[in-house]
């Protein structure tokens, strides 16, 4: 055999691959929205669960998955930010530098329901914040933090050192220069890191098992004010998200509609990811035509 057809042979290989993953993944994603689209409906989506009688909806753990996304990101993002830009723009390459770089891979390595658990002892119990959407906030910071800051640090470091140089032949100061060159070239990686650490955030139910709760209470969607214990505001309210109910209704087996239930509530969940990624690309993309004016 040549290498021209050994060439081939590995190319159609890899293609094959390639095309058997792809489908193995539309057949899962197909599936879920085969069998949950026909049970969405805006009653769905707007009333609340129910435990022993058929009917009910997500809209509670719907709107506990977004407010808990945001309240999360809010805490995360800027720290994952700076750390990145101090690790790839200003800190020395040496063996402290190394240590925190495999200390954020190992973190980022960590099981769900082991942050879960290191967030129940700290911050439910010895805290006292109780289940909480905080507590679940912060515990999903300690998991999505080394992930996103390994992601803004590579997207960071893909830009060309000739653009600093220019920043700094222009008279510009190394914080200017990574402000207003470094970072908007960059938006459309950070863009993407953000988008794969929501997409962990909104999806994740073992780690706000043991700290956001496995409730719903009834909430005031009249009253916005945050101190209040009925409002959707309040941080210090237990919240079972989407993904924790999905887990839920499976487990207990006590709805009787529990699988069509399930069915829907998978299918919301898988198509809030592909509008919150579509949405985020978008965003992206015009972030990066005015920051850079191209």
């Amino acid at each position: 055999m040549n290498a021209k057809t050994s060439n081939k042979i590995a190319v159609a290989t890899l293609y094959l691959i390639a095309l058997i993953v792809v489908l193995i993944l539309l057949s899962l994603l197909g599936y879920i929205l085969y069998n949950g689209v026909p049970v969405i409906s805006w009653h769905f989506l707007t009333a609340p669960a129910k435990a022993f009688t058929a009917g009910g909806g997500i809209g509670i753990q719907l709107f506990n998955s977004f407010y808990l996304l945001i309240l999360s990101m809010l805490i995360c993002f800027p720290i994952a930010l700076g750390a990145a830009i101090y690790l790839n723009e200003y800190a020395k390459q040496n063996w402290v530098t190394a240590l925190i770089r495999n200390a954020i891979e190992i973190l980022s390595s960590l099981p769900s329901v082991v942050v879960g658990l290191f967030g129940f002892l700290l911050f439910v119990v010895y805290f006292g914040l109780g289940f909480s959407i905080l507590s679940g906030a912060i515990a999903l910071t300690f998991f999505n933090l080394p992930l996103l800051t390994r992601t803004i640090e590579d997207s960071l470091s893909a830009i060309p050192d000739a653009q600093r140089e220019g920043g700094l032949a222009l008279g510009l100061s190394r914080w200017e220069t990574v402000t207003k060159i470094i970072v908007p070239a960059a938006v459309p990686s950070i863009i993407t890191g953000v988008i794969l650490s929501a997409g962990r955030v909104f999806g994740e139910a073992a780690a706000l098992i043991y700290t956001a709760g496995q409730s719903a209470p009834a909430l005031n969607f009249a009253d916005w004010n945050p101190f209040n214990i009925s409002s959707p505001l309040n941080p210090m309210r237990p919240a079972e998200t989407l993904a924790v109910h999905i887990w839920k209704i499976n487990s207990e087996g006590i709805m009787p509609d529990a699988k069509a239930i399930s069915s829907g509530s998978s299918a919301v969940l898988v198509i809030a990811i592909l509008l919150f990624n579509f949405a985020a690309r978008f965003i992206g993309r015009r972030l990066y035509k005015r920051l850079t004016s191209s």
